[in-house]
């Protein structure tokens, strides 16, 4: 069992600051291209756009749950970006996700133990530590994608 410590940790390191897994983190795959790259297909693959809307999507939604909200979200929506036609609403997205990204991992740091090994919203979904362990390999494995997106792109 982690402490909420060490997973707001694994969670900050996919997302905004760590590089011991993946020798890299979502943040400092995307804060150096723009937004004609992050919305440029890779065949039939989704944008890396795309896959930062649906990362954020999720961390979105269960931080409204640690925050005391219901859990609203739904796979089927996790893709329904709206378009990005400018830099300044790709920045835009991306402060969205740095935020969220730490508002989670500050949620996380705050729970107690036994908060960890709380049902999240239902019995059925598991604990808040298994969706806390899910959001953090759920990040690392749309960053996986992303970092392989940006190499065919870059290399082109």
């Amino acid at each position: 069992m982690a402490s909420p410590t060490q997973l707001a940790k694994q969670f900050r390191e996919v997302y905004l600051n760590g590089d011991w897994i993946a020798r890299t983190n979502l943040k400092a795959e995307v804060e150096d291209i723009d937004w004609k790259l992050a919305t440029t297909p890779v065949k039939k693959l989704n944008t890396i756009a795309l896959l930062v809307f649906h990362m954020d999507y999720y961390v979105a939604g269960l931080l409204q749950v640690l925050e005391g909200g219901s859990l609203d979200i739904r796979d089927k929506y996790s893709f329904d970006a709206p378009p990005i036609q400018s830099q300044s609403e790709w920045e835009a997205l991306l402060n969205k996700v740095w935020e969220n990204a730490e508002q989670f991992a500050t949620k996380v740091e705050q729970l107690t133990e036994q908060q960890l090994q709380a049902p999240f919203v239902k019995e059925e979904y598991g604990t808040y530590e298994r969706n806390i362990d899910a959001m953090i390999e759920h990040g690392y494995y749309h960053l996986g994608q992303i970092v392989l997106q940006k190499k065919m792109l870059l290399d082109k």
